[in-house]
């Protein structure tokens, strides 16, 4: 008489039983999943933007042989993940620049901004407080979208004379100092300043023919790449 009770109690507990193994496996795999989660090491990609004239757009080169995509291809095998954008204009100035970097941050938000421009600012015969005043509002608006900022100087021919070269090279040292911006002042060593730099030029005599890229790509790369480390 009292067998039917026995086993409805008995079935009711295993059915609990079950229920409770189960809900608590689903807890503890939840919880696991969650500490998985939790403990998995922040892997945020990086992005680099760089904004500068036709010694960056590859200008008189075969695609993809310019300084900057021989960085990106560095930088595919040294720092895994880091996108490099491009955002460079063959004939840019310094105030094409500054016209164009708003929407481009906005875009690209990235963790190091590349200013390389100035010498199309020079060739034009521009004054160079204006350079420097386009140069500081850049600096600064990079800064101001949570950028690191690293400026590239630029070296013009020395027949601009050497008045002209002085106030270059001190706009571009002021602008850093001002901003607490990185410089760059080595772009060019090793081409530019090369026994024999003609070699390592277009015909045109302004432009880094494709065997100078490599070596601009070096005069950037270990300090770009150390500001994405700290």
């Amino acid at each position: 008489m009292h067998q039917p009770f026995l086993l409805r109690r008995h079935f009711n507990w295993l059915v609990l039983s079950l229920f409770s193994a189960g809900f608590c496996g689903l807890i503890n795999s939840n919880l696991a999943l969650a500490n998985s989660a939790t403990n998995q090491p922040s892997s945020k990609a990086q992005t680099v933007l760089i904004v500068g004239d036709s010694l960056s757009a590859e200008y008189g080169l075969s695609r993809g042989t310019g300084w900057v995509s021989l960085m990106s291809q560095t930088a595919a095998q040294e720092v895994p993940g880091l996108k490099i954008v491009n955002a460079s204009i063959s004939g840019d100035t310094t105030s094409g620049g500054v016209t164009r970097l708003p929407a481009l941050l906005k875009l690209h938000q990235p963790q190091v901004l590349v200013i390389e421009l100035g010498g199309n600012d020079a060739l034009r015969g521009l004054q160079m407080s204006m350079t420097q005043q386009n140069l500081l509002h850049m600096a600064n608006e990079g800064k101001r979208a949570g950028a690191k900022v690293l400026i590239i100087g630029m070296q013009v021919p020395p027949n601009y004379g050497a008045s002209y070269l002085k106030q270059m090279d001190a706009a571009y040292l002021r602008v850093s100092k001002e901003t607490g911006a990185q410089l760059n002042v080595q772009f060019l060593k090793g081409v530019a300043d090369d026994v024999d730099p003609l070699k390592w030029f277009q015909s045109d005599r302004i432009h880094p023919n494709e065997g100078a890229q490599s070596t601009m790509m070096k005069n950037v790369w270990p300090q770009l790449k150390k500001m994405l480390r700290t």
